[in-house]
């Protein structure tokens, strides 16, 4: 595990060096979402390159579209295509890497940005797996700002309905937004006692802990009759003291000398963690 803690943090790198390539990137939630996506790629689900036509694998969906390029940096690790590549392409004229999800990629189940759209998929998805008689999971995340679009509640509503407890969502609690506090643009009240008015089981966990989403993954597969959401508090802009926490990193390319510090704070917070 503290291999995989590392890894995370190689991660934000790789981001944040495609980030500087592309000229342009949501690097604020990338950074927040990192040990969730992190998690779910090498210790829960089961999807690799090899697997990726199986119609037996697990099924996951970037709800948050805007945070691919933490995506890109994580199916890269998994070995769907070279990071080098996807440095290099990143957001260029003619490029696959876009600035959201692209399933002409490998390992990319469906196009997403339009947020409030994953969560709705995803439960026909699992739908269709129980109908199918299928052991697949299926995961999602998505963004706390997105929790004001009206589908996710309507998808929340029908994932209850058919007790789909092969559905695993998962909410980027970062608290921030592009346009500021969510609590000031649209406030969420209690999200666990607002999820669990609606059928699911709610899991609380630290976002940015391996071990804590670990946990809460495992305890959401042993959850039968409903969905389950991990509420994942995390820090927005995670991983440097440039970034965290400030609502104009949501979208925003380092300058030179901001880029030097973010990866030496990355660098030294990776060295607490093997040390």
């Amino acid at each position: 595990m503290e291999n995989l803690k590392a890894k995370a943090y190689d991660l934000r790198k790789d981001v944040i060096n495609m980030i500087m390539a592309g000229k342009g990137g949501h690097i604020g939630g990338d950074m927040s979402v990192m040990e969730i996506l992190t998690t779910l790629y090498f210790k829960e689900m089961n999807i690799s390159p090899e697997n990726m036509d199986s119609p037996d694998r697990d099924l996951f969906v970037m709800s948050k579209g805007h945070s691919v390029e933490a995506l890109y940096a994580v199916l890269a690790a998994k070995g769907f295509f070279p990071i080098e590549q996807v440095i290099r392409e990143f957001s260029k004229f003619g490029s696959k890497f876009i600035g959201h999800p692209n399933n002409k990629l490998p390992g990319i189940e469906m196009n997403s940005g339009s947020l409030g759209h994953g969560l709705p998929v995803c439960v026909g998805m699992a739908l269709a797996g129980k109908m199918d008689k299928k052991d697949y999971r299926v995961y999602t995340v998505m963004g706390d700002g997105e929790l004001a679009e009206g589908s996710v509640w309507e998808g929340a509503m029908a994932a209850s309905h058919y007790k789909l407890d092969n559905l695993c969502a998962v909410v980027d609690r970062n608290r921030l937004q592009i346009s500021g506090n969510t609590e000031d643009v649209m406030h969420h009240d209690d999200l666990c006692a607002r999820f669990s008015s609606f059928g699911w089981n709610v899991i609380s966990a630290d976002g940015n802990d391996i071990d804590a989403l670990y946990e809460a993954f495992e305890t959401a597969r042993t959850v039968k009759g409903c969905p389950t959401v991990v509420i994942a508090n995390t820090t927005k802009g995670c991983g440097s003291a440039v970034m965290e926490n400030k609502a104009g990193w949501h979208h925003k390319v380092p300058t030179q000398e901001e880029y030097e510090q973010i990866m030496k704070d990355l660098d030294a917070r990776r060295a607490r963690l093997i040390s």
